[in-house]
C-alpha cells in the first residue's frame, strides 16, 4: 500500500521521508476509533517508528491504511500540517483535509476526491527509463511480450502451488499458440512454492522470471509488454496494469472479496480489463491514473503552483 503514497508524494515534488508506524504497548488495545480522541503528544508516544516521529513537523501528511489513521491525525494536530488519507480512512473524512478514495470503496464526502483504482506512480517517462534496464534482454525474446504479474496469498485470495501450475499451463499454451515469450514478475505474497511450480510448467517457452535478486524488473516489464496478465488480489497491481494503456487480462484466484470485484467490475466496465482466457486480443482505452488529479488539488492548497 505504501507505494500508493509515495506515487502522491513524488507527483506533489516535496521533498518527503517514508515513515512506517504502528501503535505499540497499552495504547493497541484502545480501538483506533478511540485512539483519534487521545492528544497526540501522548499519542506519539505510544508509536513505535522506522524514523523519529519529532519536530520539525512536515508541511503534509500523507497517510494509508486504517491502522495510520489515529497516528497521522496526531500529526496533523501538533504539526498544523495538510493531511491527505488515500482509502476509506473509517472515520468522519472531514478530520482530514483531503481523502483520496477509490470508487470501489463508495465513500463519498466534500473532502473526498473519488480515484478510480489505486494511485500509483505508472508514468511514461517513469516506464521509459525503466525499460532500458532490462531491453537487452528482453529484446532477444519473441514478441509479444507478455507480461504477468503475480499477487499470491492475502485474507481474501490463495494461490496455492497447484493453481500456480496450472495457470503456467496455460500461459504456456498461450505463448505456443501465439509466438509470444512471458516476462514473470512475483510479489512478496506470492510463496517461493507457487513460483517453482508455475515456472516449472513454463520452461519450454521463451520467458524470463524474476527470482527476487538484481534489481526489480516490475516497471521494466510493464514497459516492454504487450500484453499484461495480473492476478485479481490486487487492485494496485491492476491499476498500475491498467496505467500503461495495454491490454490488461485478470487471472482468477480462490477466493473471493465483495470489494475486488466491484473492482473488476467497474475496471472491465471502463475498458481497461479482461477475464483471462488464455486468448490475446487487442483493444484500446485511455490508461488510468488519477494521481495527478489527487497531487494538483494538493498543490493548490499548499499554495505550490504559485511559489514556483
Amino acid at each position: 500500500m505504501e507505494a500508493q503514497g509515495i506515487a502522491v508524494a513524488e507527483a506533489v515534488g516535496l521533498p518527503f521521508s517514508l515513515k512506517r508506524v504502528r501503535i505499540k504497548g497499552a495504547m493497541r488495545l484502545l480501538p483506533a476509533r478511540l485512539q483519534i480522541h487521545v492528544p497526540p503528544e501522548r499519542l506519539l508516544r505510544s508509536v513505535e517508528s522506522n524514523k523519529p516521529l519529532a519536530p520539525p513537523w512536515p508541511r503534509l501528511v500523507i497517510s494509508i491504511g486504517r491502522r495510520s489513521v489515529p497516528i497521522a491525525l496526531a500529526i496533523k494536530r501538533a504539526a498544523s500540517a495538510f493531511g491527505l488519507h488515500i482509502q476509506n480512512p473509517r472515520v468522519p473524512p472531514e478530520l482530514f483535509d483531503l481523502v483520496a478514495a477509490p470508487v470501489h470503496d463508495n465513500f463519498e464526502g466534500r473532502n473526498v476526491i473519488t480515484t478510480f483504482g489505486a494511485v500509483h506512480s505508472v508514468t511514461g517517462p517513469r516506464l521509459a527509463d525503466a525499460a532500458k534496464g532490462f531491453a537487452v534482454q528482453v529484446d532477444s525474446l519473441p514478441h509479444p511480450h507478455v507480461t504477468v504479474l503475480l499477487g499470491g496469498e492475502s485474507q481474501a485470495f490463495s494461490f496455492p502451488p497447484e493453481d500456480a501450475a496450472s495457470f503456467g499451463a496455460k500461459l504456456a499454451r498461450l505463448a505456443h499458440e501465439n509466438g509470444a515469450s512471458l516476462l514473470v514478475t512475483p510479489s512478496r505474497r506470492t510463496s517461493p512454492e507457487a513460483l517453482a511450480a508455475l515456472s516449472a510448467a513454463i520452461k519450454d517457452v521463451p520467458h524470463i522470471v524474476w527470482d527476487g535478486t538484481g534489481d526489480n524488473p516490475y516497471f521494466a516489464f510493464l514497459a516492454l509488454a504487450d500484453a499484461i496478465v495480473a492476478t485479481e488480489d490486487s487492485v494496485n497491481m491492476v491499476t498500475e496494469a491498467a496505467g500503461t494503456g495495454k491490454p490488461v487480462y485478470v487471472q482468477r484466484l480462490k477466493g473471493n472479496s465483495r470489494r475486488l470485484a466491484r473492482f473488476h467490475t467497474l475496471m472491465q466496465e471502463r475498458g481497461a480489463t479482461r477475464p483471462f482466457t488464455g486468448r490475446l486480443e487487442a483493444w484500446t482505452y485511455a490508461p488510468i491514473n488519477d494521481t495527478e488529479v489527487v497531487a494538483s488539488a494538493i498543490r493548490r492548497a499548499l499554495g505550490l503552483d504559485t511559489e514556483a
